[in-house]
């Protein structure tokens, strides 16, 4: 079976094809069977793989299929090769599955949607796009996809590109990512004229036979990966996009925040894993900028109207643990929590869109309220999703992987107790936004009445993945074997008088303190919320938080408008001059020759001979000179 490890990219790949091609002429319902059919089989030809993968692996662990040689230039030769480990496995698992539930419930969520074919084409390129560049056993195959996951969040972020402000986000997302990409294809450029390969697994033992620990060369490969990977990470300093990238449809954020886009550059940083130990200063980066942006976004969110506003922000802080793990050498607690976090990330987006719909498109938490009662399977399987994001004690999957990370912040030999209190303070923080919004939408007076509840397609993915955010932790063991073969464990430098049980239970005590936080503010005594922020101080701190620390504004007058003004200053340049010229003479010429047209037959059959005989003197006179 793992012969066909070709169809995983394959199915998404050709059900995007017919969609583009044939969507539009097709029934809704043929469209979604398409659609989400293919991500299904996708999905079960990974499974049966991963069956076989685990019982019988292959030597090595790995398995490599090359397809076929992309091009060969100068004895550059990338293949369209695929390489199955346990780290891509695992990945690749995750994408499939929560893509395939996140398609059943679009095909419910959208079925009004004029661009139902068009939408369903995006994804299934996007679920293909990811799969690339997981499979990829090059570094320019996984540049494809990485591409290609890039081209589709454009395109699904500006899904309703009728409304200016989509467009904007889209173009945001797009322009802001591509400055990370540019690092990332410099990268790719150093690396081969250092190593002579993009071959990752050659690269990999190239780069630790000839480049010493600290290497100039190791640290700018691994400086310049990590800028890639922060761009499609929405990590500080290209985190910006994220948050406005809500405009698109509630499944794409989903699909986005949970399988897809900026669980990319975690998986780059993995996948390198060994050019990131050869640079101990990068690999640290990688750590301060985790702890930065997890703490960053944990107060912006606090400060949040928009539910999936603060469901972003909440994304770009749970990555930021994860940046926070691959940055400490903790590489297994990394993608463990990359592992829960698509369960519980998904069912909140998920819950967030049946919520948005039920409520006729309002997205203001303060605006909503009481629907407890209203939507019972939102509230409880949402409610389980929050706990899981918060990390409710030895019962939910994300208390299992984010403890994990924090109290290897503090004993892998990378870790620091800075680091460790970052993570702490990130785990109230996560507490108290969290609770804040299940408070606010499903607790006191009702708001927006309901006028539109879930059916079956939209609600089994929520309570699947509810299931899945509170039993995934419990394969904390086996799945850290399992990514033994293809990720070091983390050596503990040892921790001093902090156990690991001890970091459990500050983390469990600053649960509990954010959960009353919440409570006291957003439920028994919501007045004292309006209060914080009622003095100068609380609502500075308010506006700024909100704005997201003040990063667009500081680009806005860094970046943009100096574009704009020197774009402005260089409109009327040589240049352009001469290209107006042209078109101007152009225009001329079009109306002088458009003033010929009388109508007048007899007039048109004068011209047509003059013209010939002018042709034929022409020709003549050039002949002669021509011969003699």
């Amino acid at each position: 079976m793992i012969n066909c490890l070709w169809l995983i990219p394959a199915l998404p790949f050709a059900s995007a094809t017919l969609l583009i091609l044939f969507g539009s002429s097709l029934p809704r319902r043929a469209v979604a069977a398409v659609g989400a059919g293919s991500i299904g089989l996708s999905a079960l030809v990974t499974g049966l793989i991963a069956i076989g993968f685990i019982t019988a692996p292959p030597t090595g662990h790995a398995f490599t299929q090359i397809l076929w040689t992309w091009m060969s230039v100068a004895g550059f030769e990338p293949q369209i090769g695929l390489y199955l480990d346990a780290l891509s496995l695992v990945m690749v698992l995750v994408v499939t599955f929560v893509g395939f539930l996140i398609h059943i419930y679009s095909a419910e969520f959208m079925i009004e949607d004029e661009g139902y074919s068009r939408y369903f084409a995006y994804m299934n390129l996007f679920v293909a796009s990811m799969i690339t560049l997981l499979l990829g056993n090059n570094l320019l195959l996984l540049l494809l996809g990485w591409e290609g996951v890039g081209l589709c969040s454009y395109l699904l972020i500006g899904f309703w590109y009728r409304d200016p402000v989509n467009g904007r986000a889209a173009s945001k997302a797009f322009i802001v990512t591509r400055v990370g990409d540019c690092a990332m294809m410099v990268a790719l450029f150093l690396l081969f004229t250092q190593l002579g390969t993009l071959q990752i697994q050659d690269l990999m033992h190239r780069a630790s036979v000839q480049w010493l620990p600290g290497s100039t060369w190791a640290l700018a490969a691994a400086l310049l990966l990590i800028g890639g990977a922060a761009g499609k990470s929405a990590q500080i300093p290209l985190q910006v996009w994220l948050p406005d990238a809500m405009a698109g449809p509630t499944p794409t954020s989903a699909l986005i925040h949970a399988a897809t886009m900026v669980t990319a550059g975690v998986y780059l940083i993995a996948r390198t894993h060994v050019l990131f130990s050869l640079a101990p200063a990068a690999q640290s980066a990688v750590a301060v900028v985790g702890a930065a942006t997890l703490l960053l976004a944990g107060f912006s969110a606090l400060t949040q109207h928009d539910i999936k506003r603060i469901l972003a922000y909440s994304t770009i802080s749970q990555i930021g643990y994860m940046f926070l793990a691959l940055g400490v050498g903790a590489w297994q607690a990394a993608m463990f929590h990359f592992f829960t976090h698509a369960f519980f990330k998904a069912l909140l987006f998920l819950g967030a869109g049946v919520i948005i719909n039920a409520v006729d498109d309002e997205h203001s938490i303060f605006r909503m309220g009481g629907l407890r009662k209203e939507l019972p399977v939102a509230f409880w399987t949402f409610l389980a999703g929050g706990c899981a994001l918060a990390g409710l004690p030895f019962i939910t999957a994300g208390f299992f992987s984010k403890d994990l990370i924090i109290w290897q912040a503090w004993s892998a030999p990378g870790g620091h107790p800075s680091l460790w209190m970052a993570g702490m303070l990130g785990a109230g923080l996560t507490s108290l936004y969290t609770f804040r919004l299940i408070f606010r939408v499903f607790f006191g007076p009702l708001g927006t009445p309901v006028t539109k509840r879930p059916g079956y397609a939209m609600t089994i993915p929520l309570v699947i993945l509810a299931a899945l955010a509170i039993v995934g932790g419990y394969l904390k063991e086996p799945l850290l074997a399992f990514l033994h073969s293809a990720l070091p464990a983390t050596i503990e430098a040892g921790a001093g008088r902090l156990t690991e049980t001890g970091s459990e239970a500050i983390a469990g005590l600053l649960f509990l303190v954010g959960l009353y936080l919440a409570y006291l503010f957003h439920l028994q005594k919501r007045s004292l919320a309006d209060s914080l922020v009622a003095n100068p101080i609380g609502r500075a701190l308010d506006q700024w938080w909100f704005a997201g620390w003040g990063f667009d504004w500081i680009y806005d007058k860094a970046f943009v408008q100096p574009f704009i003004w020197a774009a402005n200053v260089n409109k009327s340049d040589f240049v352009d001059a001469f290209y107006t010229g042209i078109g101007r003479i152009a225009d001329a010429s079009y109306r002088w020759l458009s003033s010929t047209e009388t109508g007048r037959v007899r007039w048109y059959a004068t011209a047509m001979a003059a013209g010939s005989v002018l042709f034929i003197a022409m020709a003549y006179l050039i002949a002669k000179v021509w011969f003699v």
